[in-house]
Formats: C-alpha cells, structure tokens, sequence
C-alpha cells in the first residue's frame, strides 16, 4: 500500500500536522472509532509514521552547512543561531526551549561546590550594554517565530539578568505569554556577600506564537505527575508541598539543580537538570515532534527530547560544549538499546 493509496477519510493523512493524529496517529484511529480493522491499522501506522518522517528530515536539507553531529532524531549545528534559523523553513519546527546568555560575566563571584568561584562563563555571556542586550534577545526570538509552526511554542529560561528582557522581546515579536514558571531550587547555593536574598529560583517563559491558535498542552499528564519533590516531615513521612499527583500543576515547580550523574563527561556553567527539561518536553509537545534549542549547551533538552521519542535540533557556536552533549548522547543511546 503505498500513502496515495490511503482512504480519504483517514484523518491522520488529511488534517494538518498540528493535530493529534499526526504525532498519535494509532490512538487517534481507535479513538475516532473509525472501521478500519487491527490488520490495515497496522499496515496504516508505519506507513504514515514514515511519511511524517520524512517530512522532518527534509527541514534540514535547507541548511548548507553540515552537521556538527548528527544520529537518528539528534542533529547538532556549531553555529550562531541566527544562521542556521535563518536557513530553516517557516513554520517547521513545533516547540523552542531557549536558555539565552543571561549576560552576567562581570567579574563577580558565587559558590559552586562549597566553593568560591568566578561567575565569568566566556566572552557569549558579556554584558554589551542595555540597548544591544535587548537587540540582541529580539532578534534570536524574532527568528524563532519565522521557523515555529502556528501552533507552537517557545520556553525561556533566565534569571532576573535576562528574562525582563526577553519576556519584552516575546511581546514586541507577536508571541502570546502564555505562563511565567519560577523554578524553585531546594538546593541553590548559599549567598556570598550577604547583602541580598538569597537566589534560589529562575524564571521560565511560555508562549505561543500565535494568540487565536491552540496549543499544545498535556493537561492530564501533568495533572497527574508523580516524580514530585518530597519533604520529610515528623513520623518520617513525605509529603509534596509544590504539586500532589491528582491535583492541577501549580506555576511554581520545586526541582533540583542537576545531579552528579548529569555531569560526568564535565558540565555546562548554566546546566539545567533533565528533570526539568523532561516536565517541559511532555507538557507541550506530542511524540514525533520536532524541538529545538537555539543555546543548546550540554544538550539537556536533546536528552529529553530522545527519551520521549521526539526529534532535536541543537544549536551553539562553543566545541566543548558541542563535544559534551555529544558524549551524554551517546551515553543515553547505549543505555537505551540495554
């Protein structure tokens, strides 16, 4: 049976792509009670999973420049992202996780490790004044919006150096804020100087590109999350005081910064935890999407992405930070064909 030879009225074939029957095209066949038997369903499936794709993989046939890295659903660019989102088609990409610079190399200091250390992360993360700083962040979302689909989203994540900034940027650039997540974190490093509260939270945008469209949004998966941070309290009893399986997700999540293991093959200075990545992954995208993250660093959201059989793209202009998301890849691939 070739696709052509698919009944007309198979919504899986017919609707846009924005549809659930594109990413879950078994589940939308059972659940539209359609008359197609176990047996064409079957033939049906791999056919159109196939046709969709190809479709993904011929998006980056618009890009001259050759991968940095590339294996099944995971494609690194070492680029500036404006070159490699300039090439892609418009409306192509279904959901953006970006964790800009946030501009902050000053020549101050933090903790790391019960450890004094120099905030500076490189020469991408220097500060070049208010007015090119803004510049700068609407002109990386401006991009991403051309490449998004009409119903996709993007997700931002910056600490108080950055996200004023970039939430303007959405705003002037057309997209539709949909929620400001603070990610909590139980175990953020103390505060130096003692002069300022402590930091312990980064905050994280979600818009849509378009204000009439529908997005994508996995209410009842995350309604019903259960890998939630536990307290102990008296009798030695946990209880979950930011979010308890059953009851509507809150906009505050409480997730630990990453774990030793995340950081074996090195880290990135603003390495976000594969928890959290894998929370925003299930929550606004479906199977077989297409993501991409235009500051990929160590790849966190490529990991997740792969875990939850969605397909990636990741963009960064520094090698050693390309190498490392390579080394936790391939990581994750062997582990995964255990």
């Amino acid at each position: 049976m070739r696709i052509k030879d698919i009944p007309k009225t198979c919504p899986v074939v017919n609707k846009k792509c924005s549809t659930t029957g594109v990413d879950r095209p078994r589940e939308t066949l059972i659940q539209l009670n359609l008359n197609y038997s176990s047996d064409k369903i079957n033939v049906l499936i791999p056919k159109i999973e196939n046709k969709f794709m190809s479709i993904n993989k011929k998006i980056l046939t618009s890009i001259k420049q050759k991968p940095y890295f590339s294996k099944g659903d995971f494609v690194l660019y070492r680029s500036d992202c404006l070159k490699i989102l300039e090439q892609l088609p418009e409306n192509s990409v279904d959901m953006i996780f970006a964790d800009p610079p946030y501009l902050l190399s000053n020549g101050g200091f933090t903790v790391y490790a019960g450890k004094r250390v120099s905030v500076n992360k490189g020469e991408w993360d220097k500060s070049n004044g208010l007015k090119k700083d803004f510049e700068f962040h609407l002109n990386w979302i401006k991009a991403c919006r051309r490449v998004l689909k009409p119903n996709g989203t993007i997700w931002i994540s910056g600490t108080y150096h950055s996200i004023y900034e970039c939430g303007f940027a959405l705003q002037v650039a057309g997209f539709h804020i949909l929620n400001d997540i603070i990610w909590y974190k139980p175990n953020a490093s103390p505060n130096l100087s003692c002069r300022y509260f402590t930091a312990s939270h980064e905050t994280l945008l979600w818009a849509r590109k378009d204000k009439k469209t529908r997005h994508t949004f996995n209410y009842k998966l995350m309604r019903d999350w259960d890998n939630n941070y536990k307290v102990r309290c008296q009798y030695n009893e946990f209880i979950e005081p930011m979010h308890k399986k059953g009851k509507q997700m809150r906009s505050v999540w409480a997730i630990m910064t990453p774990k030793k293991e995340e950081k074996i093959f090195g880290k990135h200075p603003t390495q976000k935890p594969l928890e959290l990545l894998k929370r925003i992954v299930l929550a606004s995208t479906d199977r077989g999407n297409i993501i991409l993250d235009p500051f990929t660093g160590s790849s966190t959201t490529g990991l997740a992405a792969i875990l939850n059989d969605r397909k990636f793209v990741g963009i960064d202009t520094e090698k050693k930070y390309l190498d490392l998301s390579i080394k936790r890849f391939r990581k994750l691939n062997h582990n995964l064909k255990k």
